[in-house]
Parts: structure tokens; C-alpha cells; sequence
């Protein structure tokens, strides 16, 4: 068990350092641990993949390692990553970053307690290479793939799942590299360790700026919207004119709910970013009944104005996915 220590103990530290690094705190630690226990169930995944398929095609064990167990591995790894950026609780780079290094550490935590049970080698130099190596690279190639995901569909607005691909081929071409052996393990190693928290550092810093800056722009823009609904001046607005031009194509019902599912959006939006910016002053901001009360109201009007309905107010209210995932925060 000293192998295992030597080899995930510097990983599990550098991962929770990350985590208190992160002024807002927007993942609980619980979800981590849980993300880790994922990434656990997906190297047993990956392991039994792995094992049928070169007993299928009786492949090289040295081949599959260099061109088929990246492809499998760091799709399996991306697959939960995607589901958490779909369902939209991931909003910033940050988050992505996290979440990926959670993944990437249970499932080298898995592979290496796998390896050690086959191996049977006490060397703690092979284990400090073989662990830590192994798992600094499974937990930067996952985040560097949440990391590009997250950054395209910000500047994309897309969820078509191409967006993904970017990201997923660089970590594959990582991984392949990286079990190519082109540098000596302990070389390879070392500048893992280097590199891996430098990227880090640079991602917080961005995620965090990007953060304030959002922050800020959201705030004006909604207090703006929310000002007109409320002082009842939206009629002579571009927004007003919008929704005028809609009752064509709806009652006279439905249009008076898209105004009160603008209103709500726009108060529940502010009422997210309020909860952020008093978390980096360094207060919990529990939910309280009018919020959930407000939420409920909320799915009731998107339930009444239905599919079609959102689609033509989705220009007013930006409902890109970090627009949602602030209402995300705010069920959390």
C-alpha cells in the first residue's frame, strides 16, 4: 500500500489544494468525492473494455497501449465530463478543471491498485514513476479536455456535441504521447509535475477573472431588463417590440407568461451572481423558501408556454448554458 501512497498521495493533495484555491466555491466537496468515485468505476469499465478487446483482435499489449486504450480511456474519462457540461453544472473553466482532475485521479487510483495486485513490485521508484506519472497524466489530459470543452461552448453558444471533439482529440493524442515513451519515465514525470499545476494556476486565474468580469456585465444587463418589466416601460423597448411582434404566433395568455418567465429569470439571475459574489467575500448564502417558491414558478411557466415558447424568448433572456447554470447554483 506504500506504492499507492507514494505514487496518488501528492495527487489527492494537489487536488484539494485546487479546490480551496477556488474563491467561490461553486462545486461541493462531496460532488468531488463523488466524482472520484466515478472515475473509479470508470477504470473498471475501461479495464474490462480493455482485457475483451485484446482478447478479441489478440493484440499487442504494447500496440493497444499506444493506439487503442487512449481512444477507450479518455472517451470513457470525457463521457462523465460531458454529462456534468450537458446538465449544466459546470459554468466556468475552473469547475471543468476540477471535475477532470477528479475523474483522472480515481481512475489512475483504480488502474495503479489494479497494477500493483499484478505486478507485485516494491520498487518506490517504479511506483513514485508508475503512480504519480500515470496519474498526473489521466488527470491533466481529463481536465484539458473539460477545459477546451468548456471555453468553446462559451465563445460557441453551441451544444451540438462537435464542440466536444477538440478537446477529446487532444487528450487522446496526450495520452498516446504520453505511452509512446518518447522521454524517459522520470522525465516525463517530473515535467507533469511541473506543468500540470502551472496550468492550473493560469486556468483559476482566467476562470476567476472571466468570473468577475461575467459578474459584473450580468448584473448591469439584468438590473437593466428588470428595471424596464418593473416600471412598465418594456412596451417602449426593442425587447418590448420583440414580444409585440410574437402575438401572431401566440395568445395574448402566452405572452403574458413569457413576460412574468422573463421577470423570474431576470431575479433569479441576480439572485445567483448575489450568492457568488457574497461567497468570495467569504459568506454562505443559504436557499431559502421564497427562492424555491420562485423555482417552482418558474418550471410552471416553462411548462405553460412549452418548447416553442422558450425557443422565442431565448434571445431576451441569453439562455446559453452559463444563463442556466446560474439557476443551477441557486437548486444546488
Amino acid at each position: 500500500m506504500s506504492q499507492i501512497l507514494v505514487g496518488l498521495l501528492p495527487v489527492f493533495i494537489f487536488l484539494v489544494a485546487l479546490y480551496y484555491l477556488d474563491s467561490y466555491k461553486l462545486i461541493k466537496l462531496r460532488w468531488v468525492m463523488l466524482t472520484i468515485v466515478v472515475g473509479c468505476m470508470v477504470a473498471l469499465t475501461a479495464l474490462l473494455i480493455n482485457t475483451m478487446i485484446i482478447s478479441f483482435w489478440n493484440l499487442s499489449p504494447k500496440f493497444h497501449s499506444v493506439y487503442i486504450a487512449p481512444i477507450i480511456e479518455e472517451l470513457l474519462k470525457a463521457s462523465y465530463i460531458i454529462f456534468l457540461i450537458k446538465s449544466k453544472k459546470i459554468g466556468f473553466m475552473v469547475d471543468a478543471a476540477l471535475y477532470g482532475l477528479a475523474v483522472g485521479a480515481g481512475f489512475a487510483f483504480t488502474e495503479n491498485l489494479f497494477y500493483l495486485y499484478n505486478l507485485q513490485e516494491s520498487n518506490l521508484l517504479l511506483w513514485l514513476v508508475r503512480g504519480l506519472g500515470t496519474a498526473m497524466m489521466h488527470c491533466g489530459t481529463t481536465a484539458l479536455f473539460g477545459i477546451i470543452s468548456r471555453n468553446l461552448l462559451d465563445l460557441n453558444q453551441s451544444n451540438n456535441l462537435k464542440i466536444f471533439l477538440p478537446g477529446l482529440m487532444l487528450a487522446i493524442i496526450f495520452h498516446s504521447l504520453y505511452n509512446h515513451f518518447i522521454l524517459d519515465p522520470v522525465v516525463s514525470t517530473v515535467l507533469l509535475i511541473i506543468v500540470l499545476p502551472l496550468l492550473m494556476l493560469i486556468v483559476f486565474k482566467r476562470s476567476e477573472d472571466s468570473t468577475r468580469k461575467w459578474l459584473g456585465t450580468g448584473l448591469d444587463s439584468d438590473l437593466e431588463l428588470l428595471e424596464l418589466i418593473m416600471t412598465g416601460n418594456i412596451s417602449d423597448s426593442k425587447i418590448g417590440s420583440y414580444l409585440h411582434s410574437l402575438k401572431s404566433r401566440f395568445s395574448l395568455q402566452i405572452i403574458g407568461d413569457m413576460l412574468c418567465l422573463i421577470r423570474l429569470h431576470t431575479e433569479l439571475g441576480m439572485r445567483a451572481k448575489g450568492m457568488l459574489i457574497m461567497r468570495e467575500a467569504g459568506f454562505e448564502t443559504p436557499l431559502d423558501s421564497e427562492i424555491e417558491e420562485k423555482l417552482a414558478e418558474l418550471k410552471y411557466l416553462e411548462t405553460s408556454i412549452g418548447k416553442t415558447g422558450k425557443l422565442a424568448i431565448a434571445p431576451i433572456l441569453h439562455r446559453g448554458s452559463r444563463s442556466l447554470w446560474q439557476l443551477y447554483l441557486l437548486k444546488k
